[in-house]
């Protein structure tokens, strides 16, 4: 894949375009009652988060967002060790879907994780019923731990290991 993908850190410059695509039905399908207060969080700058704009040659296409489970202020995680990350991730115009974008994201994302030596491992949170959303991380080696409820919504979290994303990449090579 080709593509000329970076990752930026999302700036309040960026908050038309992030409300627009909470709005957007993918998004909601995927993601329904989470309300991400864009406006407030955009200036926020916590040590344990990066809010991060996918750009497709300069244009932006998806939002990442990855936290230190273990130290985000909200413990949405619930009492976790240090060592964990997790990753949301989403591409905000249906129309840039099923090209491969979401892939290089999430490589990207899954390398900015394990950069930090003291990562072992990252966790995902995709709908129960996104069956979908399983696949797509499956393929990178994250397997399932549990069914869980995280407010309104049924979980299904996934965990992907250090030792899992390095076999990954041999198998990939």
């Amino acid at each position: 894949m080709g593509f000329n993908i970076i990752l930026r850190n999302a700036e309040i410059s960026d908050l038309k375009i992030l409300e627009n695509w909470d709005e957007q039905p993918h998004v909601l399908a995927s993601d329904p009652d989470d309300e991400w207060n864009w406006k407030e969080e955009l200036l926020r700058h916590p040590e344990w988060r990066e809010q991060l704009i996918a750009e497709l040659d300069g244009v932006p296409i998806g939002v990442i967002q990855i936290i230190d489970a273990a130290e985000e202020d909200s413990h949405y995680w619930g009492d976790v060790p240090s060592g964990i990350k997790a990753i949301d991730i989403w591409i905000g115009d249906v129309n840039n879907l099923g090209k491969g974008y979401g892939t290089i994201m999430m490589i990207e994302a899954i390398e900015r994780c394990f950069k930090d030596e003291k990562t072992n491992s990252i966790l995902i949170d995709p709908l129960a019923s996104n069956k979908k959303a399983h696949r797509f991380y499956e393929r990178f080696g994250f397997t399932f731990v549990s069914e869980q409820r995280f407010n309104e919504d049924d979980c299904f979290v996934y965990q992907l290991t250090r030792q899992d994303w390095e076999q990954y990449k041999k198998q990939k090579n």
